[in-house]
């Protein structure tokens, strides 16, 4: 037998508390949504808005704000000085959201400002621009990915778990169709995402692949609760925290999976002795030894990141952590609870008691 932190015993009532888990689920989707009304969406670093890094080493330990205030002078709009590798390396990032001017008018004047500013030597050892258009281009296609991400796995759960591939098939064509109609009308690519996500959910409703709806919604709570929590604490979005959101998709099917394999198990051995809703509360306490162990596993080791990683990975790792965790709680409070409303039309507890 394999290492278990909970009793195999262990029976508790999951779907019983569902509202209690959607109600904190939307208390932070809406206050994720308040942040990026109220800053005019997110806040988009280098990759996305363009602008310059330039990657400086200095041959003694100087503090980031010693560095910052050096260049201060410059007045190098949304100006971001950063560590970069081990501690011993001295290297350090300069970024900033200028692309008004050329890659070597900023490396003149970020030399001559160190050069008269810091008691130190130094070697300006690489600089990339990012311009505005390729920025933008970027965030398109970064969007994309994500949609195309949650697209593909609804078509693979819908066969996977209720072995209709043909409607999965039909619902991704239909959805092509509407994108494609959509996109005629010249819609911003952040719109025509939405719209083309909310058709997914639609279909899957439509054609009763409810475990795909399940899992969709799941990894659309997790994004969005990602997200709002990022701008929250105000950190920028760059193709690293797109990386990492991926990543938070695939984990979150991850678990999701694993919970509605042994839900299928289950309503195919106890079909008729018990109902739906206790058919999932059953599967859930079965798999939540694994699911605690996997994620805390996997949580120990991006904390590792985010501690001793560095500035560069450090949001990246802080994505991952609240993705996980976000993850692991949605397979089992969203995913599942979602899958037993519009699940088989079996009596629930209620209407049995009654």
């Amino acid at each position: 037998m394999g290492l278990q932190i909970i009793k195999p015993d262990t029976n508790l009532d999951f779907i019983g508390i569902r509202k209690i888990a959607f109600i904190l689920s939307a208390v932070l989707i809406l206050a994720g949504l308040g942040s990026l009304a109220i800053k005019g969406g997110p806040k988009y670093g280098i990759d996305f808005a363009g602008g310059m890094i330039v990657q400086v080493k200095i041959d003694k330990a100087i503090g980031v704000g010693d560095i910052k205030d050096a260049v201060a002078d410059l007045k190098l709009p949304g100006l971001v000085v950063q560590t970069l590798g081990l501690e011993g390396d001295h290297e350090y990032l300069i970024r900033t959201s200028s692309s008004n001017i050329t890659s070597e008018e900023v490396r003149t004047k970020i030399n001559k400002a160190l050069s008269d500013n810091l008691k130190a030597g130094f070697e300006i050892q690489r600089l990339e621009m990012v311009g505005p258009k390729v920025g933008a281009d970027l965030r398109s296609q970064a969007l994309e990915a994500l949609f195309y991400a949650v697209l593909l796995i609804a078509v693979y759960i819908s066969g996977r778990f209720e072995q209709r591939w043909t409607a999965a098939a039909v619902m991704a064509a239909a959805l092509a169709g509407g994108v494609y109609g959509i996109g005629l009308l010249g819609l911003d690519m952040g719109w025509l995402i939405l719209v083309a996500l909310v058709i997914t959910l639609g279909l899957c409703w439509y054609l009763k692949l409810n475990y795909a709806l399940g899992a969709v919604v799941a990894l659309i709570h997790d994004v969005l609760i990602t997200v709002g929590l990022f701008s929250i604490m105000n950190k920028e979005f760059d193709l690293t925290i797109i990386a990492a959101l991926l990543t938070i998709v695939g984990y979150s099917l991850n678990d999701t999976i694993i919970v509605f394999d042994r839900i299928r198990e289950n309503t195919i051995a106890k079909q008729g002795k018990l109902t739906f809703g206790k058919i999932i509360n059953l599967s859930v306490n079965q798999t939540l030894s694994r699911t605690i162990l996997t994620s805390g596993t996997t949580l120990l080791v991006v904390l590792c990141l985010y501690v001793m990683g560095g500035s560069v990975i450090h949001d990246f790792a802080l994505a991952l952590l609240i993705g996980i965790t976000v993850g692991t709680y949605s397979s089992i409070f969203v995913a599942s609870p979602i899958l037993y409303g519009f699940g088989p039309s079996e009596p629930r507890e209620e209407e049995a008691e009654a």
